[in-house]
């Protein structure tokens, strides 16, 4: 029987290269996406064209569902669309969020700072409080996988980047108190921290540096490239599989030898 995943941030970038690795294994993905603008990001978010046609690319085995993250009403019917068309879940992505910044922490507006821990920590809180008690009713033994998407800029400080180095080290907090509350379960809660990969995400990174293009962040990678997305997304997949059993409560640094 296939398995049953659910990701949110899927209309492009990292989340989008999990959504098609997933389909390709063969799950039953319910992909999730605001297809919308929100206020504290200076750039445009996801499509609702790019969800629709990632859907399309598998029909009968993706479903798309627009949602927002913030809300934890609309994360719950996106993963009663999962119980009810697929039979329910058995892992969740994490993979929405923001990136806002490009001055120092006390420059930093309330709508920035809402946006980052909106999106990139409540969302993450929210799949959780969501898909959790859903991958709970499974009979034993279980296998379920809840993996959240963090950034190197959860083990390293970046320059005019504090309100998104704080957001993403909630999320590994947040997913060290999960596992630890999975304890015992056969359910596991881990983190991927991706280095600079080739997203929109990281071209208005750039823009905050008034750099003229994304290739200079390559200088602080080991492999001395930018990663593709789905090179981080590898990892998420086989996080999301039976046999990573054994890892939980921690973080695989899908970052090129960023932190090194």
């Amino acid at each position: 029987m296939s398995r049953v995943a659910i990701v949110t941030g899927a209309a492009r970038g990292i989340g989008a290269a999990v959504v098609r690795q997933l389909a390709t294994e063969g799950w039953r993905v319910v992909a999730v996406d605001v297809c919308a603008d929100l206020p504290g990001a200076s750039y445009s978010l996801g499509a609702r064209e790019q969800l629709r046609e990632l859907a399309d690319q598998w029909p009968g085995s993706v479903r798309d569902v627009v949602a927002d993250v913030r809300d934890d009403a609309a994360v719950r019917q996106a993963v009663e669309v999962a119980e009810a068309e697929f039979g329910g879940v058995d892992a969740a992505v994490a993979a929405a969020a923001v990136m806002a910044g490009g001055q120092p922490l006390w420059e930093t507006t309330d709508e920035q700072w809402n946006a980052l821990f909106d999106v990139g920590v409540r969302g993450v809180a929210n799949l959780a409080r969501a898909t959790v008690p859903k991958m709970l009713q499974r009979p034993q033994p279980r296998s379920g996988r809840f993996v959240a998407l963090a950034s190197s800029a959860a083990h390293r400080g970046l320059y005019h980047l504090a309100g998104y180095n704080a957001a993403k080290h909630a999320v590994v907090g947040l997913i060290r108190g999960l596992a630890t509350d999975l304890r015992g379960t056969g359910i596991t809660a881990t983190a991927v921290s991706p280095g600079s990969t080739r997203t929109d995400m990281l071209t208005a990174t750039a823009a905050y540096y008034d750099l003229p293009d994304v290739e200079e962040f390559s200088q602080h990678q080991l492999v001395e490239r930018l990663l593709e997305p789905e090179e981080v997304a590898a990892a998420v997949c086989w996080l999301c599989g039976e046999k990573s059993s054994a890892i939980t409560g921690t973080v695989v640094h899908a970052d090129g030898g960023f932190t090194a």
